[in-house]
């Protein structure tokens, strides 16, 4: 709480759309102009269910991952699938990363990637009821073909994490890492952060009080001012962003509160360009349509006044095959830059496995 007082004193902006930047009477566009030039890489075309598209690029070669079950969101038959290219644009046949285990199904978790070594974040969660969460796991390589067996991502105290991870953690210029764990019981979100250099043990909970919402399926990232920023999903339905701060590199942030910022209580994702400004990737509809993907630029990490249309809801597939929770549109945005190109991994109507390229400009 003493660090939310602060933040409120101490004349800091917060975080914000510009007026009028997005207009959520617009089905087709959310007022937004379209950005050219924007490319859709299909990397896997299911017949059932599939979420979460990670992508990352290790030693020279793309590994895009997801998960995947025959029909059904969270289900026992949920396992975990990757496929490699060497261009982003042809893609091998999926290879099973981390299939479902004894009572518990395999989602994604984040990309760690340090020195010689790729990691995948396995997170295992209760298949008879996904409410109860589940716990953190990782399995490396070195050479991108041989993966170890699974273990444990461990807190400080050398327990494991008693929780998942939803996005790649941040790695901060002084060799910090911070992210969100979303703990067991009752699927509680904090943020973490850990020194290890691995970011693979280490991690402690950081100070997070109790602030408007609840906040799950967080992303991060550094704003020019040196500030952490935290945005989230309201799962209260109030259908704008979540918002949290930290000063002192993860350790504490301030309480969440509403942004202005419009979202279809999904998950987003935010953070940093080569240039500088701050971005964020969601669908900013302001109610539960996701048949909007739209980008929100800053420069300064605080007010987005710009934001572009990168697809509409004339850009989606009609879906093949319903099933429980398989939502249309454009579904967990999760992106990464690597080099001047702005890669966003998600699902169409979660059956489908797809990168949205962004160039850089």
């Amino acid at each position: 709480m003493l660090l939310s007082l602060l933040l409120a004193g101490c004349g800091h902006p917060e975080v914000r759309r510009a007026q009028g930047l997005i207009d959520t009477a617009d089905t087709l566009a959310c007022g937004l102009p379209r950005l050219e030039g924007v490319q859709v890489i299909e990397v896997f075309r299911s017949n059932g269910y599939v979420n979460n598209v990670l992508l990352t690029r290790f030693q020279g070669r793309y590994y895009c991952m997801w998960q995947q079950s025959e029909r059904d969101e969270d289900t026992p038959d949920t396992g975990v699938w990757m496929a490699t290219s060497v261009d982003a644009e042809m893609w091998s046949e999926p290879t099973l990363l981390a299939a479902p285990g004894a009572g518990t199904f395999a989602s994604p978790g984040g990309w760690v990637q340090r020195g010689d070594t790729l990691s995948a974040l396995i997170n295992r969660v209760c298949a008879e009821d996904r409410s109860q969460g589940g716990n953190a796991f990782y399995t490396s390589t070195a050479d991108g073909c041989h993966w170890t067996e699974e273990k444990p991502v461990l807190m400080a105290d050398g327990t494991p994490v008693d929780g998942i991870f939803e996005q790649d953690p941040l790695l901060l210029p002084d060799g910090r890492t911070v992210g969100a764990v979303h703990f067991r019981p009752g699927n509680r979100l904090n943020p973490v952060y850990t020194d290890d250099p691995s970011a693979l043990c280490g991690w402690k909970e950081a100070a997070f009080p109790e602030g408007d919402g609840k906040p799950i399926e967080p992303s991060q990232y550094l704003a020019p001012d040196g500030r952490l920023v935290l945005l989230m999903r309201d799962q209260n339905s109030s259908f704008v962003k979540l918002v949290s701060y930290s000063e002192d590199n993860g350790a504490s942030w301030s309480a969440p509160v509403k942004t202005n910022i419009p979202d279809s209580r999904s998950k987003q994702c935010a953070g940093t360009l080569p240039d500088g400004r701050s971005f964020w990737l969601g669908n900013p509809t302001g109610n539960k349509s996701r048949r909007v993907l739209a980008l929100g630029l800053s420069q300064d990490g605080y007010l987005f006044n710009q934001a572009y249309l990168l697809l509409g809801p004339v850009d989606l597939p009609p879906q093949r095959q319903k099933g429980r929770y398989k939502t249309l549109g454009y579904n967990y945005p999760k992106a990464t830059v690597i080099d001047d190109t702005l890669w966003i991994g998600l699902s169409f109507n979660k059956e489908d496995a797809v990168l949205v390229k962004v160039v850089i400009s």
